[in-house]
């Protein structure tokens, strides 16, 4: 029997495209001490949250099992069905999280053609049909996904940084904000609520003694938040989240992405993303900086 209070298990289901990283995003939940399972049938689903309901949230041996992931491709038995089962299961009352990963098609073909593996649906087929093919599957459930992850520009390590809040664990009930830098050069991250443009700031790439150093280290730091506009421009960002972040809380979304571009993801949005991270940072706020394209050039 649960305890009163007790919500019992909590499910999160991580899907989309196919080399958007599902597998890594899968290790950073174990690593967390979530229970994975990878393309389990959705007919069983229900079965699982059954059994786990029976046994006290005790799935494997004598260890608690309360947080669960489901991992799964579009070749998933029933996978058409998964948008309605999830629907189904929050209706019942479990805790259920849909997370989409998603990369542009250009990315797609680089990590495939890289890997030197087929797509899941390109048969005898061109490799980019496949993924134009998969993506109108999948348009739907992007749709109703809580979280859309942008992996475009991400290696496996920074990946794991950004999607590691999403599977905190705890009590923490805080808002995860991910504040991403970009270049605007290198294409805006699909998955920004909120994209600002640094590039009303003086480019410190023009300044030689700066060119080779990054907005991470001091004196970048100090030259972009120096600049005319740039305090006033973090000033604003505040006042705007403010009432946004209250109104996402008060909805019980807990993630949100805020990016921030200049031309080529060095200098001004690195510095300026790192500012913003510190001064977004409260009681109810847990904030994180991804530096998405710094190393590109």
């Amino acid at each position: 029997m649960r305890e009163p209070g007790d919500p019992g298990p909590e499910i999160v289901v991580v899907t989309g495209m196919s080399g958007a990283g599902r597998s890594t995003v899968g290790k950073v939940m174990e690593d967390q001490g979530w229970y994975v399972i990878d393309n389990l049938p959705i007919s069983l689903l229900p079965d699982l949250l059954h059994i786990s309901a029976e046994r006290e949230g005790k799935l494997v041996g004598d260890s608690p099992v309360k947080r669960i992931g489901i991992v799964l491709n579009v070749r998933a038995q029933g996978f058409d069905t998964l948008a309605e089962s999830i629907r189904l299961l929050t209706e019942r009352g479990w805790r259920t999280h849909l997370i989409f990963l998603d990369a542009t098609n250009e990315a797609l073909v680089r990590r495939f053609e890289s890997v030197r593996r087929p797509h899941p649906l390109q048969g005898t087929g061109r490799l980019l049909d496949a993924i134009v093919r998969e993506r109108e599957v999948l348009a739907d459930l992007r749709a109703t996904a809580e979280s859309v992850v942008d992996t475009s520009g991400l290696n496996v390590h920074q990946l794991s940084r950004k999607v590691g809040p999403l599977f905190m664990t705890g009590s923490d009930e805080r808002l995860r904000l991910a504040v991403l830098s970009f270049g605007f050069k290198y294409g805006v991250p699909l998955d920004a609520d909120f994209v600002f443009d640094m590039r009303f700031l003086p480019n410190p790439f023009w300044v030689p003694e700066l060119r080779p150093h990054t907005g991470r280290e001091t004196q970048v730091a100090d030259f972009v938040l120096s600049q005319p506009g740039a305090q006033e421009f973090i000033d604003g960002v505040e006042t705007l989240m403010d009432p946004v972040i209250a109104g996402y809380l008060r909805e019980n979304r807990r993630y949100v992405t805020l990016a921030v571009g200049c031309t080529g993801g060095k200098h001004r949005s690195v510095a300026i993303a790192e500012a913003v991270a510190a001064r977004l940072s409260s009681d109810e706020v847990t904030t994180f900086v991804v530096h998405r394209d710094l190393g590109q050039e």
